[in-house]
């Protein structure tokens, strides 16, 4: 599917074919693009959790203030954020590149988050939401469609899956085949509300 296509065409789906299952190279081949998303210094601090069992599911849905989703999609995938990625042999990022310039890629990537809790968390947010994009437009290219969430109790969500404590959760996204429809577009702004040339005007 052309990218602009699958952009147009993706949408939030609510309610999904409970019955469906994504095969195992399904969630393989989405997982191989979602891992190909840009991270800062190719820190590649995304982490994901992909939840297939129905009772874990309904879990979800139990701490998701019921929404169908959880329990229906045939995947839910929990974006999470290494918040140490910067501190786990840092190397092993820069592998294929030369020895000075990856000393000093290295270097610079320990100096820009050690001990830097907000850093850290900002760049956890950066990476885990464009890979929920990269996510959704795969998915869409692969027939499926998705609803990226936020609605949850992450607190619970995490305990429910042993998140490690410098970990955090970014955002959910349900993957499966759709069935409904989803309601038309609310409306866009137009381009020239939110598009600024160079520079905000003057107030």
């Amino acid at each position: 599917m052309d990218v602009f296509t699958a952009v147009a065409a993706r949408r939030s789906i609510k309610k999904f074919d409970p019955e469906h299952s994504l095969s195992e190279d399904e969630i393989r081949r989405l997982m191989e693009a979602a891992i190909l998303s840009p991270t800062s210094f190719n820190l590649q601090n995304w982490r994901f959790v992909l939840v297939t069992d129905r009772e874990r599911k309904e879990r979800l849905r139990e701490i998701g203030w019921r929404q169908a989703q959880f329990a229906e999609a045939s995947l839910v995938i929990l974006i999470c954020g290494d918040l140490k990625a910067h501190a786990r042999d840092p190397d092993r990022y820069w592998r294929h590149a030369p020895e000075a310039p990856r000393a000093a890629i290295v270097s610079a990537i320990v100096d820009a988050y050690e001990g830097r809790r907000d850093r850290q968390h900002d760049e956890v947010l950066r990476s885990g939401g464009i890979a929920a994009q990269t996510i959704m437009l795969a998915a869409m290219a692969m027939g499926y469609d998705t609803c990226p969430m936020v609605g949850f109790d992450f607190a619970a969500a995490a305990a429910l899956v042993n998140l490690p404590p410098d970990h955090e959760i970014v955002m959910a996204v349900t993957v499966g085949k759709r069935r409904e429809n989803p309601r038309p577009r609310g409306g866009q702004l137009p381009l020239e509300e939110v598009v600024i040339r160079e520079r905000f005007p003057d107030a």
